[in-house]
């Protein structure tokens, strides 16, 4: 029955990137994607698939009940965009202002729609029960997964998958980890408080760009001095804001930076090494700060079991020529928190097109729409393996 589905899937690869295209046009901000929840429901609708709306948020949940006994199996999309003009010169390219599907997201919605819809003409033969969990806001923290979770979405599910269409990675790899596969990201903004006045008399002030400048310098040294060189972190300073004339020395400075870590035992480093090196160069100066640090997502950590059935399933799919364990991404992702919950795996399906090789979340991204049917393939091979095993 498996190549059935994978055959079905094939014949639906038009009306997939005709969906990707549709959605790519029409992107919404994470959670502001009220339209794309509707064309969600609207598409689960024509079908005659039972699903559920407004699940924490925007989220969407869509149900396939197989004819035979076996497990629950959550296969997760998630649909938000970015706050990106989009540089494309493409005939689908956004027509809203200032937002873009720079990630794929518009991808992952289209293959799972598409593969609900191979699945439905074989739901009699179906071992288990496929949920369709497409997830709202993903790009900002608190994120969507979270509050679907808090809202039930795993509720009798045995396991998780998901996958990314992955822009840098060659069309015909799967990449994925046994283990630590994204990074940890959190967020921290600092306000460094001086004394400003006249250029010319820099001696009568306290300069908070130069207070700042120090703060900088000091943090690119946790990684390289504070770290044990065989953990792994980040701490990137992405905003400095201070002054608004040539001729006066700024009173106040702004930062706002971004830490990446793979356990918690480096993030807790990080922060007690952050809030060390601002208090001493601030009390040395003579100045003050207030120090506000946000944790986000946590690491996504696959388990193991999981992570290897992917990489058996995806034997199944002759487009994939190549699959790798890789090292971890210090890219977040808040499919750890479906992680945290039950057992499953994340995984990178190649999508680098040979003449627009963008990275995600830049201007003029875009995927090799080919990598759609290798991922709805993929997902549902892995659910196939999953049963056997269990």
């Amino acid at each position: 029955m498996l190549d059935k589905i994978h055959k079905a899937i094939d014949d639906l690869y038009p009306e997939m990137v005709e969906t990707r295209r549709y959605l790519h046009q029409h992107p919404e901000l994470s959670f502001q994607e009220t339209e794309t929840a509707k064309y969600i429901g609207d598409f689960y609708e024509k079908l005659g698939i039972p699903y559920q709306a407004n699940i924490g948020g925007n989220g969407v949940i869509a149900t396939i009940k197989g004819g035979k006994p076996g497990k629950t199996i959550a296969l997760r999309a998630d649909f938000d965009a970015l706050p990106i003009q989009e540089e494309n010169d493409i005939p689908y390219k956004s027509t809203v202002d200032g937002v873009m599907h720079a990630c794929g997201h518009d991808g992952h919605t289209a293959a799972l729609l598409a593969l609900a819809k191979a699945v439905l003409s074989f739901q009699q033969e179906l071992p288990g029960t496929i949920v369709f969990l497409h997830q709202h806001a993903e790009e900002y923290a608190p994120g969507g997964a979270k509050p679907m979770i808090e809202a039930g979405a795993l509720d009798g599910v045995d396991a998780v998958f998901g996958t990314h269409l992955w822009a840098t990675t060659p069309l015909g790899v799967l990449q994925t980890s046994k283990s630590a596969f994204m990074a940890g990201a959190d967020r921290f903004e600092v306000t460094i408080q001086g004394k400003g006045g006249h250029g010319g008399y820099p001696h009568e002030t306290n300069d908070a760009i130069v207070i700042g400048a120090q703060v900088i310098s000091q943090l690119q040294q946790i990684v390289s001095r504070r770290l044990d060189p065989l953990g792994t972190g980040v701490v990137t300073v992405g905003i400095f804001e201070a002054g608004n004339a040539f001729n006066i020395i700024a009173d106040k400075a702004k930062l706002v930076g971004t830490v990446r870590y793979l356990n918690t035992d480096i993030q807790e480093q990080i922060i007690s090494e952050i809030d060390k090196i601002i208090d001493g160069v601030c009390v040395a100066n003579d100045a003050s700060y207030t120090l506000n640090y946000e944790k986000g997502y946590p690491p996504l950590v696959n388990h193991a079991d999981e992570a290897e059935l992917v990489l058996e399933a995806s034997k199944q799919i002759p487009e994939i020529t190549k699959r790798e364990e890789v090292l971890p991404v210090m890219g977040g992702e808040d499919f750890a928190y479906y992680m945290m919950e039950r057992p499953g795996a994340y995984f990178f399906t190649g999508a680098k097109t040979e003449s627009n090789p963008f990275p995600h979340h830049h201007p003029k991204f875009n995927i090799d729409e080919r990598a759609l049917p290798i991922a709805a393939k993929t997902l549902i091979s892995a659910y196939f393996n999953y049963q056997e095993q269990h």
